[in-house]
């Protein structure tokens, strides 16, 4: 297995644009917003593909599910403050709309990535069992 094999998921990937897509926008955020809704929506933005990063480098799946879980949440946070900083005017509602579609793409492959690894899993388990 290579060691950093996360690199090769299309879900990594489309994690990383949408926190290059979330910095294009907040560049254009009032400065005010600046240790606000710029630097939240940022932190949540990068907390996607860190989360599956790491949880892609640990051993138990167990442990890789809850990463894949917090990478989802984390992305709902993004969203969350989309809307937000397009009810503020910050971005258009095109904007948001493909981000929007963006990101639900995004959240099909999390959950594909979660049932994979529990598949695998359960997988495991029957052998373990059938070794008994």
């Amino acid at each position: 297995m290579e060691d950093f094999y996360y690199r090769n998921l299309k879900v990594y990937a489309q994690a990383k644009q949408l926190v290059a897509d979330v910095y294009a926008f907040s560049r254009a955020f009032p400065i005010q917003e600046q240790y606000g809704l710029t630097n939240q929506i940022q932190r949540a933005a990068i907390s996607v593909p860190s989360n599956i990063a790491e949880g892609m480098g640990r051993f138990s799946p167990r442990e890789r599910i809850h990463f894949i879980e917090i990478a989802y949440g984390s992305m709902m946070e993004t969203m969350c403050q989309l809307e937000i900083a397009e009810m503020l005017g910050y971005i258009s509602p095109e904007a948001l709309a493909e981000q929007d579609d963006k990101i639900r793409q995004l959240a099909r492959m999390l959950l594909g990535l979660k049932h994979s690894i529990e598949e695998k899993q359960s997988i495991n388990q029957v052998r373990q069992q059938e070794r008994m």
